[in-house]
């Protein structure tokens, strides 16, 4: 039916309707630009700002008028505000005001001690890192099997008459005689920590239910727990443990006093207020009645809060109970007794440091006891050596001395200058360098490192302090003035280790202090220094690897200019430290990172170049098929953003040299040949543009060379759709620059592709079809065959025969997909019957002018079109016979439209084919949408329009079209 097919010559001017436009003087979405109908605006914008106004009040969006210029989602949800009932509305903003309130009194607490001093932060830093595997024990009574639960907390119940309760503590200090103490033995830490948070459970239980004396009682038992030392690498955990206990009950006992002051009427207020004064000073009483002294020191440091109450002295408190922290034997107990006593200190008396002062002092007068006889004998038993005991110091020390020092310079030069002329100091020494401000130690870097070179002390080596010291200089925001000077005194003491570990601990925290603050050629020599001591030894390297990357990644990270360490003498030479491969990758990998983030927009220095090529030449070496694809990506990303960073300027040929060395390098990844061949290709259209579609025979010649080097590369490409894509640009670019040979070569091997195709696709675990891919595809490949002028080798339209071909050979999921490119396929087809084409290329000669409107090329143009009518009915049929009548419906007057317009109506066969088609659409018109079928008429009502005002005879024919179709 379509053998008739002749295209009909365009006889009349296609021409665009442009929308109406007005100039206009804000944003369109401003909210400023809503005005009311009367067109009022402010004078600024000029003498004509009123009828400026009037006209955009009309263009005012209905929902904005609507809503007086405000969001409508925002209205509405204002409306529903509105429509809470009062008291509901009452009662939120009474809720929101106690937040308020209650934000700005964790406010005031948190500027009286400062988050410096917080306790919490460290909490679970020492109950992660102090730790055993011995077992413990714990004495109580309130611990009960459970065979004497009937002596629990379900068994007594509340008293409410006065008698009773006097009578029923009494019978309770009877039952928690001593003798009623429960020993548990050989608990795991798992079970000591449960027992601890049964104390605490049944402490504030034992509150609650109005027994006063049995909470003090477990208070008082659980600092007992504190003079326990059976297993010292546990202390500090255990110090922990028991102290939220005794904050717990200081915190119960004075709200409970503040609740008793406060509440009441105003007139009662007074008599309150000496009620709460008068049970203070019976809590206090009763702390004092204790008989041992650790217990009664601790449960009065946590209600030292209380003496609010009684209208004293903090500072007296203090003092008192530091002169009798030092009736405690053991120093390990002292130290973290002083501890607790600062730690509720600064929460009363934030200012005043002349009582944890004394506290220090104290310390250290009874300092050399750590490492009397009684101590060393009591580590053998327990098998802990004194680098153990000295670290179980540090938690307590640290914070006693940076509670001390917080805010506040006053004592930093005497405690240096005592310190000086203690013995065995490193405990100390350790703690100063931790809560000493980084600046003071800066301003003192000489005096430091002459203390430390000079300190001895058992356990504590120089490695461990000259670390300490490096971590705070590199911290320091003010250095010393003789940077280079002090460095030497450091290093004197660090190259006289011969310890391996000790020298690579030390190092490590030196690294960020040389990258920040030194040139980079002390840089260099600093990594030098490394290589050389620790490359003689592959075990060395392999156990000490984290320091060495740790080392690495300080030094790329607070490098100036990441460029000129690539190009230092040691720097890639320090990689072969790591002897694993997988670290050398991740090494690699974070350079690469740290270079793209710092790196300079562009380089062209070959040797950076170099060092980057042998480093990203590790990652895809490392690359193989057992290599997960997110790996893939990550070293992908990394290499590519390197290769689009190296830029030759106008030097195009080195720029050329360096895709081609690096297609060799970087062979085993697929993401970095597709952004070769993109940048090749964007290489060459820079060369166009330069030369503006006029090549020379030599940037002809370097064109020709870039459209190579993409064909050669993209079949390296394992992914189908990648390679096919590449060849299609790879084609475009050669068109562009009159390559006709080559554009044909990447059409022609695009197409060929099409079989290769996988059918689906796996995206994010689901199956996708590849149909709309190659429809999007094959329609953007007819749109470029528009311009290609036939080879003459080939024959007529050798490539959209190719197209047709592997059209008809690949089996489409979706049925009506091969249809839609055959339709693009005839509008590619009238184009070339025209005499000229709606756009070219400079330079290239297409059909138009290569046949020049020969009857026997637009024979063969016919016979395509013809063909191409054939399958698109073909496709009709088949969707017919599925019953998908709304797609037949469709491509049925999609199909009559173009006949419309390219066809000669004058032709029986093709009048009769625009007719049937007409006809089935409207048989399935119910499977449409309503405007659509009226649409498409008024279409043709319009080309009817058209060819009449252009005198053509295909006027006729298409008013008896629409007549035949019933049009009304």
């Amino acid at each position: 039916m379509a053998s008739e097919w002749v295209c009909m010559p365009r006889l009349y001017d296609v021409t665009k309707n442009y929308f109406p436009s007005f100039q206009t003087f804000d944003h369109p979405l401003k909210l400023s630009t809503v005005v009311d109908s009367k067109g009022t605006r402010a004078p600024s914008l000029g003498s004509n700002a009123s009828s400026r106004s009037s006209s955009m009040s009309v263009l005012v969006e209905p929902l904005t008028q609507s809503f007086d210029g405000t969001d409508p989602l925002s209205q509405f949800a204002k409306q529903e505000q509105d429509a809470i009932d009062p008291l509901t509305s009452m009662a939120s903003e009474y809720e929101s005001f106690k937040k308020v309130k209650s934000k700005i009194r964790d406010k005031e607490s948190v500027d009286i001690v400062d988050e410096t001093l917080n306790w919490n932060s460290r909490r679970l830093t020492i109950l992660n890192r102090f730790t055993t595997s011995e077992k413990l024990s714990i004495s109580t009574s309130f611990l009960t099997a459970p065979a004497q639960s009937h002596l629990g907390t379900d068994t007594i119940k509340v008293q409410t008459v006065v008698s009773d309760k006097v009578k029923f503590r009494l019978e309770q200090l009877d039952d928690f005689e001593d003798g009623s103490v429960r020993h548990m033995m050989d608990l795991t830490q798992q079970e000591y920590i449960q027992r601890i948070e049964q104390l605490n459970q049944e402490l504030v239980q034992s509150w609650h239910n109005d027994q006063r004396v049995k909470a003090l009682k477990i208070a008082i038992q659980c600092s007992k727990i504190l003079a326990d030392t059976s297993v010292l690498s546990f202390y500090p955990s255990q110090f922990v443990l028991i102290t939220d206990i005794l904050d717990i009950f200081g915190k119960l006992v004075y709200d409970r006093l503040k609740q008793k002051s406060t509440s009441g009427p105003e007139s009662m207020r007074q008599a309150n207020m000496d009620s709460a004064r008068d049970t203070c000073q019976n809590w206090f009483f009763k702390i004092a009645s204790i008989r041992e002294l650790l217990p009664r020191l601790y449960v009065e440091m946590a209600i030292l809060k209380c003496y609010e109450f009684l209208n004293e002295n903090y500072e007296n408190a203090l003092v008192r109970l530091t002169k009798a922290i030092r009736g405690i034997g053991d120093p390990l107990v002292a130290v973290y007794a002083r501890c607790y006593l600062i730690r509720t200190g600064v929460s009363v008396l934030a200012p005043n440091k002349t009582y944890i002062y004394q506290n220090f002092k104290d310390f250290v007068t009874i300092y050399q006891t750590t490492f009397s006889g009684a101590i060393r004998s009591e580590l053998n038993r327990q098998r802990v050596d004194m680098i153990v005991y000295l670290s179980l110091y540090g938690p307590a020390l640290n914070f006693i001395l940076e509670a001390l020092v917080h805010k506040n310079n006053l004592y930093n030069e005497e405690i240096l200058k005592d310190v000086q002329n203690v013995k065995n100091n490193g405990t100390i020494l350790m703690a100063i360098l931790h809560a000493f401000q980084p600046e003071f130690i800066a301003a003192h870097a000489f005096e430091f490192v002459n203390v430390l070179s000079l300190s001895n002390t058992e356990g504590i080596s120089k490695s461990q302090l000259f670390k300490a010291l490096g971590s705070s200089m590199s911290t320091s925001s003010s250095l010393c003035e003789s940077k280079q000077a002090f460095l030497q005194e450091v290093f004197k003491t660090i190259n006289t280790f011969t310890d391996p570990r000790e020298y690579i601990m030390s190092v490590e925290s030196w690294a960020q202090f040389i990258a920040t603050n030194m040139s980079i050629n002390e840089v260099n020599r600093f990594l030098g220094e490394i290589h050389s001591r620790v490359s003689t030894s592959k075990t060395v390297c392999e156990k000490h690897h984290q320091q060495l990357r740790n080392i690495l990644d300080k030094i790329v990270q607070h490098q100036k200019d990441i460029e000129q360490l690539l190009v230092q003498e040691y720097f890639l030479v320090y990689l072969d430290l790591f002897q694993k491969e997988s670290l050398k990758v991740e090494a690699c990998k974070y350079i690469l990172d740290i270079y793209k983030r710092n790196g300079n927009n562009h380089t062209n220095d070959p040797v950076v170049i170099n060092a980057l090529m042998y480093i990203g030449k590790i990652l895809n070496d490392y690359v193989n098929a057992l290599t997960v694809e997110d790996e893939k990506r990550q070293i992908s990303q990394l290499i590519c953003h390197f290769i689009r960073k190296v830029y030759f300027e106008n030097d195009f040929e080195k720029q050329l040299s360096f895709y081609v060395e690096a297609r060799g390098t970087f062979s085993n990844l697929d993401a970095v040949y597709n952004t070769l061949v993109h940048s090749v290709n964007k290489l060459a259209m820079e060369t166009c543009q330069i030369v503006q579609y006029k090549h020379t025979r030599k940037t002809l010649g370097f064109v020709k060379a870039c459209v190579a080097f993409c064909f050669i590369t993209i079949p390296s490409i394992s992914s189908v759709q990648q390679q096919m894509d590449l060849y299609l640009l790879s084609g475009q670019v050669a068109l562009v620059n009159n390559c006709l040979g080559q554009a044909d070569s990447c059409f022609e091997e695009a197409l060929n592709l099409v079989p290769e195709l996988n059918k689906s696709l796996e995206m994010e675990g689901k199956s996708r079809t590849m149909d709309n891919y190659l429809v999007s595809f094959l329609n953007n490949m007819l749109a470029t065959l528009v311009l290609v002028p036939d080879s003459p080798e080939q024959g007529v339209l050798y490539l959209l025969r190719l197209l047709l071909d592997v059209m008809q050979n690949y089996e489409f999921v979706m049925d009506s997909l091969p249809a839609v490119v055959y339709l693009n396929a005839l509008d590619m087809l009238y184009v070339q019957s025209l005499d000229a084409f709606p756009y070219h290329i400079p330079g290239v000669v297409s059909n138009d002018e290569l046949y020049g409107h020969d009857p026997k090329f637009l024979g063969e143009v016919n016979n395509l079109c013809s063909f191409v009518v054939e399958e698109i009915l073909r496709r009709l049929s088949q969707l017919g016979s599925a019953q998908q009548y709304k797609l037949q419906a469709t491509l049925s007057l999609e199909l009559l439209l173009r006949i419309v317009r390219y066809a000669d109506l004058a032709k029986d066969q093709i009048f009769l084919l625009a007719v049937n088609l007409g006809l089935l659409a409207m048989k399935h018109e119910a499977y449409l949408e309503p405007k659509y079928i009226p649409r498409i008429l008024r279409t043709l009502e319009d080309s009817h329009k058209i060819m009449q005002d252009s005198k053509s005879p295909q006027a006729s024919y298409i008013q008896q079209l629409l007549v035949r179709l019933n049009y009304k």
